[in-house]
């Protein structure tokens, strides 16, 4: 929705929901990219995904999307009902995400980011998680195609966390934050864990929270439709 002067809301004209995906998926993309690329922590799924990656000797972007599908299944049980729109709109979003987020990270890592110091790489690192935050809010707000692990972050915050982001993210964790921890009792070694990992941990949903009301501020959640199975968006006229 977007909030009027006078206090009102309306729907999303098509070319803003446009604006708005692009603007927050490459955004996203690029900020788990960053992270990879400094190798200073990466966001909590992601590491998660390193993990798998490097234990199991897999593509992280074929992990992240088996991720992504076990994410759809688990919003379909939290949610209670098949919501077919929304599981399209979860597809289109995974199987180009994870390839662009390796695109990202062979990027900086062309550009040198990780040969800079420790310093510069921790800085940047948490650049890549502040990039997240925010471009999450941007795509939760508007609810048209989401990655479904934030799709299930969005659900449980307004469907089961009275809308604490917070708490939401912190649930959300738990599931690549057990896998890390089973990994590393299975092979004794971590990846991916550091710095950026922590940050993102304990505060990639206050940093949601604060682009909620700082990033965009007119754009407001469609709470409606995280509960409920459809709505329309506006075409302009």
């Amino acid at each position: 929705m977007y909030a009027l002067a006078d206090g009102t809301e309306r729907k999303l004209y098509l070319r803003e929901v446009i604006m708005y995906l692009v603007i927050s998926i490459l955004l996203n993309s690029m900020g788990n990219g960053l992270t990879v690329a400094c190798n200073m922590g990466s966001a909590m799924w992601t590491a998660s995904a390193a993990n798998l990656a490097h234990d199991f000797h897999i593509s992280i972007a074929t992990i992240l999307i088996v991720y992504g599908l076990l994410s759809i299944l688990i919003n379909v049980i939290l949610l209670r009902h098949f919501d077919w729109p929304r599981i399209l709109g979860n597809l289109i979003f995974i199987f180009p995400y994870g390839y662009f987020v390796a695109l990202w990270a062979k990027y900086f890592r062309y550009l040198g980011v990780d040969q800079l110091t420790i310093p510069e790489r921790i800085i940047l690192d948490i650049c890549g998680i502040l990039c997240l935050g925010i471009a999450i809010s941007i795509y939760q707000r508007v609810n048209v195609i989401l990655h479904p692990n934030d799709d299930m972050t969005n659900i449980i915050r307004f469907n089961y966390v009275h809308g604490n982001p917070i708490a939401a993210q912190m649930l959300n964790f738990a599931i690549p934050l057990s896998v890390v921890i089973i990994l590393w009792i299975s092979f004794k070694n971590v990846v991916a864990i550091n710095v950026g990992t922590i940050i993102s941990l304990l505060f990639q949903g206050a940093i949601i929270g604060w682009s909620d009301t700082h990033v965009f501020t007119r754009l407001k959640h469609r709470i409606t439709l995280i509960k409920s199975k459809k709505e329309t968006v506006v075409v302009d006229q």
